[in-house]
């Protein structure tokens, strides 16, 4: 996506802050809070190492900061592809889903054979939106955002001229790379990389090419958009 897509739509910015919690992907939490590398600077004082006990007055590192006024919070909820995970989270890759949550829904991306946008609109955490072989895993608060839930959507129109339906690729660009432009967009934080690792796995590539059924790559919400999309576009039928 070029940067001007983007930046015709962005208000204010706080400094870019692109680190990520690289958290074991096989330990389950529902809520996972990115920790911030500004905090890291006060654990190294020398005074915290002789008297522990100073480390209480120091912020927590586990708690989001508030938001400011205005502000909205970034939620990436993250799902297991059911049982392909049972095979390849033993080698340190699992195959995830995920989605942004902002303003009260969630947005994701997949994939469909037509040449507009792949982006869709769901419940937040609603697996049984996306089918069955999704599992809710848990979700990542990513930061928060100045945009107005209009303004998200009309970045949602722009990012769906990158992340059309027939552009979908596993590896190279999913729906990870997807959520991850998102919340680089919507505050400046990217997503875990445990979430996307298998696109840089590229061992794995053959064998979960064959494993997955290409049906998982247009989940039951994106199907019924489709349906709609379909109806409103054919001509009307001759009375």
């Amino acid at each position: 996506m070029k940067k001007c897509d983007v930046h015709r739509i962005r208000t204010e910015r706080e400094p870019p802050d692109r680190s990520a919690n690289d958290r074991d992907p096989l330990i389950k939490s529902p809520v996972v809070v990115q920790e911030d590398p500004h905090d890291n600077q006060n654990l190294s004082c020398g005074i915290c190492t002789m008297f522990p006990s100073c480390m209480s007055l120091l912020p927590r590192r586990n708690e989001p900061r508030p938001p400011k006024p205005g502000q909205a919070p970034v939620v990436l909820n993250v799902y297991d592809m059911y049982w392909t995970n049972w095979y390849t989270a033993g080698a340190g890759v699992g195959v995830f889903h995920s989605g942004v949550q902002v303003h009260g829904s969630e947005w994701a991306y997949g994939g469909h054979p037509y040449a507009f946008t792949g982006v869709f609109e769901i419940t937040p955490r609603d697996e049984r939106e996306l089918g069955d072989q999704f599992r809710f895993r848990q979700s990542v608060h990513i930061g928060y955002t100045d945009f107005s839930e209009e303004e998200v959507r009309r970045l949602v129109t722009e990012l769906g001229k990158q992340f059309r339906g027939d552009r979908y690729h596993l590896m190279n660009n999913n729906c990870n790379h997807f959520t991850s432009a998102f919340c680089l967009a919507l505050c400046d934080k990217d997503i875990p990389a445990w979430v996307n690792r298998l696109a840089y796995v590229s061992s794995c590539v053959p064998f979960l090419q064959r494993c997955l059924p290409k049906e998982w790559l247009t989940p039951a919400a994106l199907q019924h958009s489709l349906a709609v999309h379909s109806r409103s576009s054919s001509p009307a039928t001759p009375q």
